[in-house]
């Protein structure tokens, strides 16, 4: 394998098209919360082992089922009160497993996109056929049950192949939420079509505040709203892109919600904030900015040639 993959091009922010959102906003604001499905004895794959304990490790798994449980119910009612439509990043297999929370998320005129059939099968070593069939299962399945058609894909367990970001372009897909490197849309280097990456940030992650970081509630609340006054001040001369990545069992425990309720009072409190989600972000920046970012990425490289 190359050491890089050459999935997306080098533009520093200087030397960027500047972005403006609708109605002047100067962020465009979208919450992600991972609908997802964990299998008690996932199938084995020979790069990952899925559970830290034998199978089986109820506790891991028990735990994220709070969140199909309890915790949805609560993200909504929350996400409700400030008029927040979410973006589901969705274990398709959840349509099967739990319609009941697809349907009222579907009363929501919630965006649903792919993250994979089951979060517990990863696509380390997966063939393109295999590849290619989740992405077909996730697209024909999502229309079927919601009569939606997918916009975008976050891999399952954000893990991925050298092929992923060209089937999703070559399937129609709009945008991927699988690299981290920005807080604005960003044109993907794919073989046939437009694929473009919407910032989904690891750092604003429940999980990865919670679990990894070890933070305190009231201190998420207080980095979701240092995080936006930065996007926001930047906003000011090109607009930028902030998302809040959410999973129930995680940020709706009952210790932990009201830091996401603070936050969200907080965003939507200001007037210069679109409030949207991750479709939506997509569709504008295609009718408005990619052709002008792919003309500046050009002239980039032009002044300054890569070195052999």
């Amino acid at each position: 394998m190359k050491p890089d993959l050459g999935l997306y091009d080098y533009l520093p922010w200087t030397e960027r098209p500047a972005i403006r959102w609708p109605n002047n906003a100067k962020v465009a604001f979208w919450v992600a919360p991972n609908i997802e499905f964990y299998e008690l004895d996932p199938p084995h794959n020979p790069s990952r082992t899925l559970w830290a304990r034998p199978v089986p490790d109820v506790l891991a798994y028990s735990e994220r089922d709070h969140g199909n449980r309890v915790g949805h119910w609560r993200l909504m009612e929350v996400m409700d009160k400030y008029g927040v439509r979410g973006s589901i990043s969705l274990s398709v297999a959840l349509l099967d497993h739990h319609p009941e929370i697809i349907e009222a998320c579907k009363q929501r005129n919630w965006e649903f996109y792919s993250h994979g059939i089951y979060n517990t099968r990863f696509l380390y070593n997966a063939s393109e056929a295999q590849e290619r069939s989740i992405l077909e299962d996730s697209i024909a399945s999502v229309k079927k049950h919601t009569g939606q058609q997918i916009a975008g894909y976050l891999a399952p367990a954000l893990t991925h192949t050298e092929r992923t970001m060209d089937i999703m372009a070559e399937l129609g897909l709009l945008y991927t939420c699988d690299l981290f490197i920005d807080d604005q849309p960003f044109p993907v280097n794919v073989k046939k079509g437009r694929l473009i990456s919407i910032p989904y940030s690891l750092e604003m992650n429940d999980i990865i505040v919670y679990n990894t970081h070890n933070v305190a509630p009231r201190r998420y609340a207080d980095m979701l709203k240092a995080n936006f006054d930065r996007l926001r001040e930047e906003g000011k001369r090109t607009g930028t892109v902030m998302c809040i990545p959410l999973h129930a069992y995680a940020v709706s425990q009952g210790h932990r919600l009201k830091a996401f309720d603070e936050a969200l009072a907080y965003i939507t409190g200001h007037d210069d904030v679109w409030v949207t989600t991750g479709r939506e972000i997509a569709q504008y920046y295609y009718a408005n900015y990619y052709d002008e970012f792919v003309e500046a990425i050009k002239r980039f490289k032009t002044k300054y040639p890569p070195r052999a």
